[in-house]
Parts: C-alpha cells; structure tokens; sequence
C-alpha cells in the first residue's frame, strides 16, 4: 500500500508552522499516515459496489454458460444421431477367417470354442483406440455359417417354391438378452467337434412365426439336423445385439434378381454358444465376428475429429495391425493365403452427416455470440466510464497533487478488482451449477475475459482521460470535438472489412472459414453504422433547433439545442444498441425462416392441414362424419388412379377431384390455385375433358386431346387447359386433375380426404377413420422436423442470447442517460427557479433524450433490415429447419420478420420515455434548493 501525505487527505490551515518529526528534525515521515485506498473507496461507494458486482456476476455467468448450453445441444444431438441410426451402420464389426487347413482338428475346433473367442473379445477391445468407448452389454461375438444353408423340410413356406435358407448361428449372450417364451435355450450335450451334426437350436417368436416353427420342430438342412428347444423373446429388440443382424429376430422373403421370379425365406437358428465348432462340418469355412456396439452416452461432438481418426485406425491403420495381429498371429505366406481380419462399420459415415449439419448451425449460433458479447462488453466499458465521469474531479485533483499515471491506474485496478474478481467467480460457479456440462475450461476463460474486462475499464479510461494532468477539462461534445485523421483511418478500415465480410459471405455462404464471417458481419455492419450515425445525426437536429427557435416557448428550441450536442463518447451506447437490435432482428429472421421452411415443407408432405388416404376406396359416409369432427372447415375428396395417357408406355396420376372444393382448397393452401371453371365450364360443349396438369406432364402431351387409359380398361380423351407447378393431391413433377364426374363410377371412388381447419383433432379423425386408411396432420408432420437436439438447443441458446442482447442494449441506454442525469437534472433545477413549470420540465428531458433513442431505433430498424438482405442469399437455413431434407432441395432463406425489428425499437423508445418521465419526477420530490447547492459534486 502506497503513502499519502497527510496534506492529500486534509489541508492544513495557513497558521500551521514547519513539523518535526518524533526527533526534532524536519521530513515527510512527519506526515504519513496509512491510507486503506480499496477499503475506504468501497465503503465511500457501496452502492455503486454492488451494483457492478451484480453486473459483472450476471455476465460472468452469461458468457460461462454459453460454451456449456452449446456442449450440451451438441452432445444431446450426436447421441440422439447415433441412436437413431441403425446398429448395423453403427456397430463396429470385425470378421475373422475360419482357422487354417493346415491346422489339426483340434486346433480348429479350439479356435471356435467360446473360451477363445472370449479371450480375443478383450484383446480387440483392448486396442480399441480412445476416445471411443465400447458398450459390453450391447456387444456380441460368436461363430456363424458363412453361407445360409437350405431347409430342405417340406412343411416350410415356399413362395415361390424354393427351400427357406437358414444362417446357424452361436452367438454369446443369448441367455442374457432373451426371455423364454415357449421351451428352453439349446445346449450342446457333451463335447462338440466337427463331426458333430446334430444340434439344437432356438428361434425368434417372429421366426417361430413367419416359418410356422414350433418347440420340437426338426430341420434337415442335409449336413445337420436341428432340433427347435426353444421360442426366444428379445429383450431389446432395437438394441445392438439384436438388429445389427435382423435376421437374428426377423425373417426375410429375398427376391432373386430379374428376370428371375423366384423367392425364399431367410431366418436365423440360434445354437447353443459352446456349438461354434460344428460348424467345421459342412464346409470347413465358418466365420469369427465380433460386434463392438459404440456407448452413446460417452460421445462428445467435441471428440468427432477424434473419433473418425480412431474409426479410421481401425479399419485401416495401426490399430487394425494390432487388433490382426492378436486375431491372425504372426503374418506368414500360409496365413495371407487363409485370409486376415478385416473391420468395417459406417459408423464414420454418421459423424460426418451430424458433423456437416454442425457446422451448418455453428456460424448462425455464433451470430447471437457476438453481438450480445459485443453488447455486454460494450456495457462493461459504459459502466467503467460512468464511474470514471463520476470522478472526474476527484481523479483530476490526485494527478494535479502528484499522483503518477501508473500509481493511479493501479489503485483503481484494484479497487475495481477487489469487486469484479469474486463476482466473477460467483457468476462462474452458477454457471457451472445451472448448466450441466463435462467441460468447465471454456466456460472458465470466458469469466475469466468478462472479469478482466471489467477489471480494466475503469483504469484505461481513466488514464485515456487523465493522461495530461489539468484541472478544468474543456467541452467534449461533437460540436468542439472533431474526429481525427487517425478515427478517419479506423472507420474506413472497419468499412472496408465490413463490405468484404458481406461480399464474402454472398459469394461463398456459410462454408469452410465463411462462417466466422457470418458471426462478425452484423456486428460489423451495426460499428459501421454507429460511427456513420454519430458523425451525422448532429446536423439534422440543428437544422431543427432554427425553426424551433420561433415557436413559442423554450422547451422544443432548448431541448434539440442540447441533444444536438450530445457527449463525443456517444458511439459507445449507440454501438450496443445498434449491434443488440441488428443481432435481434438476424435472429428474428433466422427463427421466422425456419418457421416458414417447416411449415412449407408439412404442407408438400401433407397437401393440407390433413390428410385421410387408402389404397382401397373409402366408405360413402367417411366425408360426412369428418366434416362434423371439431375443428374441420374444409374437405375436398380425391380419388387416385394410375393412369397411362397416349400410347399407354408409362403411367402418371389422375386425380379425380370435386372442382368447387378442389379449388377452394388449393387457394387456402396455396399449391396449385386455379379458377374453378378451368375444371368445369370449359367442359361444356367440348369432346374432350378439361384436365389441369404438371409443367413436365404438359410439355411431353401439350395442349391437343389426348385418350388416357384407367386400370379397369376404360378411357377417357383429355385436354390440358391450365399448367400447375404443384398441387395438393400428390407430389412428383408428373400428375393429371379431372372432374370427377367424368370419370366411371369405379374410378371416381374416393381414395383419399383433404381437411382443412385450425386445431384439427388427430384422435378424432383416426377414429372416425376406417382402420386401414392412413391419417397424417401438418401440425404433427411439422413437429417431426424439431425432433433433434442439435436444431432445438440451437433455437434456444440463439433466443436465450438475443434476449440478452436486447437487455443489455437496454442498460446501455439505461447508463447512458445516468451519465447525463446530474447535468439535466441541475439544468431544470435551474430553469424551474426561472419559472419552469413541471410539466415543461418533463417535456423538456423527454425530448432531450428522445432524439438519440430514436436515432438508434431506427438505425438498428434500417441496419437489421439491412443486414438481412445483403446476407440473405449467402446463407442457407436447411440444416437448420430440415435437416432431412436432400441436398438438391430449394435453399431455406432468411425471411423478414417485422415483429423482431419493430418490438426492440419501440423497447428502446419506451425506455428512453419513461427514463424521463422518472428523473423529472424524482428531481420534483427532490426541490431545486438540493440541486443547486455549490460544491456538490456531479
């Protein structure tokens, strides 16, 4: 702690002579005392103490629970794709060749033994390189016939008369992932070898079922003869085990390729674990496998480039030599010709998919990032510059009694420090306590960097302000204080970045390094238009203030004369609620782009709000009893029929609609809306029906009369009136639209219902429903599109942290006018003691302080609605809204939403209002005699 003297704390009265010290000599020691600087300077200021402890706590705990939120969405995302995906694209599978001819028999049957293939199970999954991790209840190993063996028992389906193929199988862990439905599990009596043909053998109840086995069934499959012991349930029938070879649970019928026509049965017998040798006996060639089922609980989306560097190693690195190694033995000429171990899983495949849809959300994210970390930082620095303001005078007399720059700067740092440190820490640790998450060094750092923005605004300002040491600083608004050459240099730079960013990110979108592009463009856009409005904003208000000056009263003159010379640092709060309104408006039309993509994309798969459909045609009284379910407005029947126009050499659709209805629906939804007539007058008078077609159906039959012909052997001569792009009734680029009535009383049966109407009733329409028609609601087809975690986690960090943009925007401009609340408030002091009235003085801070809010609701306005149409065609929002979709579909753009630019400006107006409102009444409660009193500090 550094020493004052005591002439610094209090002066010493002119009458004092010279001191002496304690020995009678004259020196400094004689007026030192110890000065507690943070401790007296938080006690002076406790107020103003706690209100940055809570800011910078709130911040902290901002900015710590951002990178955990997107750790979490992103790690519940990579599990959700991975249990998603099927076990047999996800399983890690490794194939062993049988043993060696050149072996013994007793080698042989020794390779297959359970024991064995239990012992080379924990090598391989010893070298199972990290980060990926192997669920041992879901893994599997075990012998199994390389080749389907026929059933050659007459009692057997037949399709097409050709035997059932059987796969024998002796897998490990039956026991334990199966229940006993009928019989018992199989056993192998005694020692089994290759000689051994006899077997037992369990099947599936699905099995049991298709190829009507029972418990005591024998099967002769020519070199064995299985006995059925048992009729297996699975305990988990979509698990690992199970599924990464269906036919274990599931039976097949295979279709042999064309121009053949036959078909068979496949299915599975499971043999007893220990039966694995037998195998030997048919045709000396049985496969070793291992199944390594990946833990989805321990994938990380951080660990991704980890885990297909390790997929990688495995299939084809140092990790396959060793895991050969243990498998094969040494490698020799004998053993090459035999065959090695080979493993393969697409589990890679499935990192690179969710990976791609990563990366496509990653950039949008990181938009809502920056701009509310550029908000809160802007923030930070307003509240340092506050209290820096507030003590003006104070920090001016220290450096004029002595007090060096660096002296200054350092017990400031730690008296900012002694308040931001522990905030910072307590906003961490709630963090790391609301947000669960593994990682904690991100969210560490970024507390550690809100900490040490916080720690440092107040010492740099401070010594920016303080740098020369002077006693009366002289005005500081725009109208003394020109820019300089080198703020000229800055702004043109960030201009010039600013429309490279933009440029950038049209040309190439959000891919590869232009996604850092997209997270700083509207951050750079909304500087940009900061620094333009605080250069301009001055000269329309003194172009008013003239006018002004010839309307009765002062209020309107004097209040445009003052905020046309507002502070020089105004760029500060202006830059925070440019960025806040730009970052809330991209993200409005971010979320309403995804909105609408969704929607659209239900109604192409539905064609309305519902849709009841049946090969077979449905009931007379089914549209009746639908329009009197709850919620149906509208209902167009449709009746569906392959039909081949012209010379019959390839089909399309006919739809048979209902012209009035079809057309009534078709305007509602929007796909496809035609005049009714194009259907039904055109028809008068005409040999040939009206039809309403696609643009490819038009182009290969044109617009002359041409015959179509219906499955049950009639036609009817058509004529294409009207080109549709798309219609509700079917989807595909080929399809025809006819009245109804014109066609034969078979094919005008209605196969299918489109509904209309808000908060349709999905129960009540199943089950006023035949049960073999088919129900589908837009409403659940939409909720289908946010299953994910990866899109709905991102939906929520992105709102979450645009809502925190807007708050922080808002006590910007909250700190902002507290900067110039002692100067307003002692200058209506003043005028009331002139004659002011309340209600004028209200007025006058109103208008004083509206024109800088309004200034930055518009130009947020105008900049969000900026920042979206120059990025709008770089940015593509499929993965977002429809990560399903093909990657030929239609980019999913940005769309406008006026909600999000026009409710955070009027937020701004209303804040600004009422931020007057408030001081002029509190400065009214307070009087003026309190105001004015000399000496006060402001």
């Amino acid at each position: 702690m550094r020493w004052f003297r005591r002439s610094d704390v209090t002066a010493p009265p002119a009458t004092d002579t010279t001191p002496t010290g304690p020995d009678g000599t004259d020196g400094p020691e004689a007026f030192r005392v110890h000065v507690p600087w943070v401790r007296t300077r938080l006690r002076a200021a406790t107020g103003a103490a706690c209100a940055l402890a809570l800011l910078v706590a709130l911040t902290a705990c901002l900015a710590a629970a951002f990178p955990r939120a997107v750790d979490r969405y992103e790690d519940s995302g990579l599990r959700r794709a991975a249990e998603q995906a099927r076990p047999d694209r996800t399983v890690i599978e490794v194939y062993a060749p049988p043993p060696s001819p050149m072996d013994s028999s007793a080698l042989r049957e020794n390779a297959l033994r359970p024991d064995a293939l239990a012992a080379q199970d924990s090598d391989v999954r010893a070298r199972i390189p990290g980060p990926l991790v192997i669920d041992r209840g879901q893994s599997a190993y075990g012998v199994r016939s390389s080749q389907d063996v026929p059933v050659l028992d007459p009692w057997l389906p037949r399709p097409t008369g050709d035997p059932p193929q059987m796969t024998l199988v002796a897998q490990s862990g039956l026991a334990a992932h199966s229940s006993v439905a009928q019989g018992r599990l199989p056993r192998a009596d005694g020692q089994v070898t290759s000689t051994t043909d006899r077997l037992e053998a369990a099947v599936s109840t699905e099995t049991a079922k298709a190829l009507h086995i029972k418990v005591g069934s024998v099967l002769h499959t020519g070199v064995y003869t299985v006995r059925v012991t048992g009729i297996v349930t699975p305990r988990d029938p979509q698990g690992a085990y199970w599924s990464t070879k269906t036919v274990l649970r599931t039976p097949a019928v295979i279709r042999e390729p064309l121009p053949s026509t036959a078909m068979y049965w496949v299915g599975a017998l499971l043999l007893a674990p220990d039966a694995g040798p037998a195998l030997l006996a048919r045709d000396g060639r049985p496969e070793r496998y291992w199944q390594l089922a990946p833990d989805v609980r321990t994938l990380r989306a951080r660990d991704i480039p980890a885990l297909r560097h390790a997929i990688s190693s495995l299939e084809a690195g140092p990790a396959l030599r060793e895991v050969r190694r243990r498998i094969d033995g040494p490698s020799t000429e004998l053993s090459e010709l035999n065959g090695s171990t080979e493993v393969t899983t697409d589990f890679d495949d499935v990192l690179i998919a969710y990976d791609r849809i990563r990366d496509s959300i990653a950039p949008l994210v990181a938009v809502a990032a920056f701009g509310t970390g550029t908000v809160a930082a802007v923030v930070l620095l307003m509240a340092g510059g506050l209290t820096a303001e507030r003590r003006r005078a104070e920090l001016a007399l220290l450096r004029a009694r002595g007090v060096s720059l660096r002296g200054l700067t350092a017990r400031l740092l730690a008296e900012t420090a002694a308040v931001a440190v522990p905030a910072g820490a307590v906003g961490l640790g709630v963090a790391l306590l609301a947000v669960p998450a593994d990682r904690a060094g991100a969210a560490a750092w970024a507390a550690a960097v809100v900490t040490a923005v916080a720690c440092a605004a107040l010492p740099l300002r401070a010594a920016t302000v303080h740098r020369v040491v002077r006693v009366h600083a002289g005005r500081e608004d725009v109208a003394s204080v020109r820019p300089s050459r080198r703020r000229t240099v800055v702004e043109l730079t960030l201009l010039v970045l600013a429309a490279g960013a933009v440029e950038s990110l049209r040309r190439r979108g959000t891919s590869g390094s232009a996604g850092d592009l997209v997270s700083l463009a509207p951050v750079l856009l909304g500087v940009i238009a900061a620094l333009v409005l605080v250069r301009v904003y001055p000269l329309p208000l003194r172009g008013l203030a003239r006018p002004a000056a010839r309307l009765r009263g002062a209020v309107a003159h004097l209040s445009l004369a003052r905020a046309g010379r507002t502070s020089a640092s105004a760029v500060l709060p202006l830059l925070a609620l440019l960025t806040a309104l730009t970052t809330a408006a991209f993200g409005g039309s971010v979320l309403a782009g995804v909105r609408e993509a969704r929607d659209h994309a239900a109604l192409l798969s539905v064609g309305a709000d519902a849709r009841v459909e049946s090969a077979a045609p449905l009931p007379s009284g089914l549209p009746d009893r639908l329009r009197r379910t709850p919620g149906v407005s509208g209902l167009s029947a449709m009746s569906v029929t392959d039909a081949k126009p012209g010379d019959g050499s390839q089909s399309l659709p006919l739809v048979g609609v209902d012209p009035a209805d079809y057309a009534a629906l078709s305007a509602h939804t929007g796909l496809g809306a035609f005049p009714q007539g194009e259907l039904k007058t055109a028809a008068s008078g005409t040999a040939a029906t009206p039809a309403l077609a696609s643009r490819a159906t038009a182009e290969t039959y044109g617009t002359r009369p041409f015959p179509v012909l219906f499955p049950d052997g009639t036609t009817l001569t058509v004529r294409i009136t009207e080109v549709l792009d798309g219609t509700a009734a079917v989807s595909g680029p080929d399809f025809l639209i006819v009245d109804r009535a014109a066609l034969s009383p078979e094919a005008a049966r209605p196969t299918g219902l489109l509904l209309t109407g808000e908060h349709l009733d999905g129960k009540a329409l199943r089950e006023a429903s035949p049960k073999t028609a088919t129900v589908r609601l837009r409403s659940e087809e939409r909720a289908a599109y946010v299953d994910s975690p990866l899109q709905s986690g991102a939906e929520q960090v992105y709102t979450a942290a645009v809502a925190a943009g807007t708050g922080y925007a808002l006590l910007a401009l909250l700190l902002s006018l507290l900067r110039t609340a002692p100067e307003r408030t002692a200058l209506l002091a003043r005028l009331r003691t002139m004659g002011l009235t309340r209600a004028a003085g209200r007025r006058l801070l109103i208008l004083e302080s509206l024109p800088q809010a309004f200034l930055a609701a518009l130009g947020g306005t105008l900049t969000g609605w900026a920042t979206i149409r120059l990025l709008s065609p770089g940015i593509d929002l499929t993965a977002v809204a429809l990560p399903t979709a093909e990657p030929d579909s239609g980019a999913v753009e940005l769309r406008m939403d006026l909600l999000s630019l026009a409710l955070p400006a009027a937020a701004v107006l209303l804040l600004a209002v009422g931020v007057g409102v408030g001081q002029a009444w509190w400065s009214g409660r307070r009087g003026s005699v309190t105001e004015l009193r000399a000496g006060d500090a402001r």
